[in-house]
C-alpha cells in the first residue's frame, strides 16, 4: 500500500490538506504524473491524494474561477487534466524503460531506487500480461515500474497506449468520483464532513482494492526468479 499509509498519526491528513490548500490542482498533476511515469515517485500516495481530491473538489474547482454547487462543467475539466497527466506520465515510463531498461537491472539500489520493485512489476507482467498496464493503475508501487517494465519488453506503443488511456480513466475516475459523491451524500444525509476522516477512508479503499492482487503476488511464489539475459518478455 502507499508508503504514506504506514503513519497512523495524522500525516496524510495534514500532507494532502497542505496539497489542496497550497500546491492545489498544480501539485495534483504533479504528484499523478510523478508516480506513474517516474521510479523516484513510487512513493507518493497517489490513491489517497484523489481520493481527497474527490472530498475536495469544490476547493479545486474555485481555484479554477468556477462555482462549487454540484457537479458541473469545472469539475468534468479537472478530472480530464488529470487523467492526462496519469497518460504522460505512463508514457515517460514507458520512453524511459525502452531507452534504458536492460541498465537498471544492473543498477545498485539507492534511496529512491529498490531493484526489488522492479523485480515485482516484471513478474506481475509476466502473470497479467498486456492487461497490466490497465490492473496496475489501481495497485501502489506496482503502477510506477508498469510502463517502465513495458518498455523495457518492448510492448508494442499501440497497445500500451490503448491500456494506459484505459486505465487511467478508470483510476482517475473512480477515486475522484468516489470521493465527491460520497463526501456529498455523507454532508447531506448525516451533516458531517469526511475532510476529517480522510485517513480512515483512504486506508480501507486501498486495502480493499490491493490485498487480495498483492497478496497473490508477493507471498504466492516462494522466490523471485532474477530476470535473464533476454529482456523479451511473453505478452
Amino acid at each position: 500500500m502507499d508508503i504514506f499509509l504506514l503513519d497512523s498519526g495524522g500525516f496524510i491528513q495534514r500532507f494532502i490538506e497542505w496539497i489542496i490548500q497550497n500546491g492545489g490542482l498544480y501539485f495534483l498533476l504533479f504528484v499523478i504524473f510523478a508516480e506513474t511515469g517516474l521510479f523516484v515517485g513510487f512513493f507518493l500516495p497517489g490513491d489517497s491524494l484523489l481520493f481527497a481530491a474527490g472530498i475536495f473538489m469544490n476547493v479545486l474547482v474555485k481555484e479554477l474561477g468556477g462555482a462549487d454547487h454540484g457537479f458541473g462543467f469545472y469539475h468534468i475539466i479537472i478530472i480530464l487534466m488529470v487523467i492526462i497527466a496519469s497518460v504522460i506520465g505512463n508514457l515517460v515510463g514507458y520512453w524511459f524503460g525502452f531507452k534504458t531498461g536492460p541498465l537498471l537491472f544492473e543498477r545498485k539500489d539507492t534511496w529512491i531506487f529498490k531493484k526489488k520493485h522492479l523485480l515485482r512489476a516484471k513478474a506481475f507482467y509476466e502473470q497479467y500480461g498486456k492487461a497490466t498496464i490497465f490492473v496496475a493503475k489501481f495497485l501502489p508501487i506496482i503502477r510506477t515500474f508498469a510502463p517502465i517494465v513495458a518498455g523495457i519488453v518492448k510492448m508494442p506503443r499501440p497497445v500500451f497506449i490503448f491500456y494506459n488511456i484505459i486505465g487511467s480513466i478508470c483510476w482517475v475516475s473512480s477515486m475522484i468520483l468516489g470521493g465527491f459523491f460520497l463526501q456529498t451524500w455523507v454532508e447531506r444525509k448525516f451533516g458531517f464532513s469526511l475532510k476529517d476522516h480522510i485517513e480512515a477512508i483512504t486506508i480501507v479503499i486501498v486495502l480493499i482494492t490491493t490485498l487480495p492482487v498483492l497478496y497473490k503476488l508477493f507471498f504466492g511464489k516462494k522466490e523471485v526468479i532474477p530476470p535473464p539475459t533476454d529482456t523479451n518478455v511473453k505478452s
